[in-house]
């Protein structure tokens, strides 16, 4: 039987080699994502860190452990943008030189921080895969060590450090719930937590448009999948990590996947609640949470890694808003009204009492139907919440007003 690529004395001499180096990052209770989940939540705050995420904990191990001659020659790696962040501020303060290939599709935010940092950024490919083919071609061609950002040992050891800080930080820990990307930082925490804590549970989540540990679990090893777009692209990677499989399935729970809407909504709670920025990424364990998609740990004590904080502000805004759409709180229909004086000033009569806003509102004449004194509205209002909408549709059937709400 083959040895497991990364031990716990790999992770224990990891956090050693990195101390002082990368913050050990607060992880607090939060009292308000508690209420809302009926869980005991406690966030771990990764998104502080120097760079926005937990990236940097397995990419200064990785350089640490590079001889002398690697250090001279530089290394490379693919990167949809943490992982070549994390190696970029520590390569720059270790003076290794860094090489980042990124899709075209990486967020400006990353692009432009890396640059910043002093990295050679190369934007290369519309996939995660033709950016890693060139990354490898490159260092072959350069001499560059290539350092996976997923699966190699170093990189998961790295890792592997969330996990012991999270059970010293919350002695009375029932479960982790860890966001799957490649499966680097579950196969760590879920060693590290396992080792010392086999009662704890160890939870995996993923998006469903990119939901490769599940395939990889149908199958028996990792496969190739084509990622979906997704709210969580640092998630967004097509396979599960050789050597992070089998460590990450021998020693997880259970395994779960979140939608888009779900995640938009984490996104949003975080914003309102803990008034914090976290990316898709890093609230794909909230929105398993808020969901309802994990029962079993009602009234348990949990953590939530906050993986990331590095979410384009552009896209920021284009999220909460689709965020607000899944709690209800914002909504468009279309209604046909009476296209005589006091049609509209009816309809915004209602609205109004009932204590909605009006954002925006669009006449339709030439699609209302065969009624010429009639015309359809398209209405964007902002609610209170989803029982909220309810009621104003309940008033509109009411009145008799034909209404559809737009998809």
């Amino acid at each position: 039987m083959q040895p497991p690529a990364v031990t716990f004395a790999d992770i224990q001499a990891a956090r050693a080699r990195i101390a002082g180096a990368v913050y050990n990052s607060p992880c607090p209770e939060s009292i308000p994502l508690s209420e809302v989940t009926g869980m005991r939540l406690f966030c771990k705050l990764e998104n502080l860190q120097r760079t926005g995420s937990f990236k940097e904990r397995g990419a200064r191990n990785a350089l640490l452990l590079l001889s002398p001659e690697q250090a001279r020659r530089g290394v490379i790696a693919a990167s949809a943008g943490n992982h070549a962040l994390g190696l970029t501020y520590h390569g720059k303060l270790l003076n290794i030189p860094v090489t980042v290939v990124m899709p075209r599709f990486a967020p400006l935010v990353k692009v432009n921080t890396c640059q910043r940092l002093g990295a050679n950024v190369i934007l290369h490919g519309s996939t995660f895969l033709e950016a890693k083919s060139y990354a490898r071609a490159r260092a072959e061609e350069n001499g560059y060590t290539y350092i996976h950002g997923y699966d190699d040992p170093e990189i998961i050891a790295g890792q592997g450090t969330l996990g012991l800080e999270i059970l010293e930080q919350v002695p009375t820990l029932d479960a982790v719930v860890i966001p799957v990307g490649g499966a680097g930082l579950l196969a760590g925490v879920a060693l590290a937590v396992k080792t010392l804590r086999p009662e704890v549970r160890v939870i995996g989540v993923e998006p469903e448009g990119a939901a490769k540990f599940a395939a990889a679990v149908a199958h028996g090893s990792p496969v190739t999948i084509q990622c979906k777009s997704t709210l969580a692209d640092g998630l967004a990677v097509p396979d599960i990590g050789a050597n992070a499989f089998p460590i990450a399935r021998d020693h997880m729970d259970a395994l779960v996947t979140v939608s888009e809407d779900e995640i938009a909504l984490a996104i949003l709670r975080i914003v309102e609640l803990e008034k914090a920025i976290v990316e898709g990424s890093g609230a794909a364990g909230l929105a398993a949470c808020l969901a309802g998609k994990l029962p079993e740990l009602a009234g348990k004590t949990v953590v939530l890694p906050f993986c990331g904080g590095n979410i384009d502000p552009a896209v920021l805004s284009r999220v909460i808003e689709k965020g607000l759409v899944a709690d209800g709180r914002v909504c468009r229909f279309s209604a046909v009204i009476s296209d005589r004086p006091g049609g509209l000033a009816g309809l915004t009569k209602l609205i109004a009492d009932s204590g909605a806003s009006i954002k925006e509102i669009v006449h339709e004449r030439a699609f209302a139907g065969g009624d010429v004194f009639a015309v359809s509205v398209l209405c964007t209002i902002e609610t209170r919440d989803r029982a909220h909408l309810e009621e104003i549709f309940a008033r509109l059937e009411a009145e008799r007003i034909p209404h559809s709400r737009a998809l």
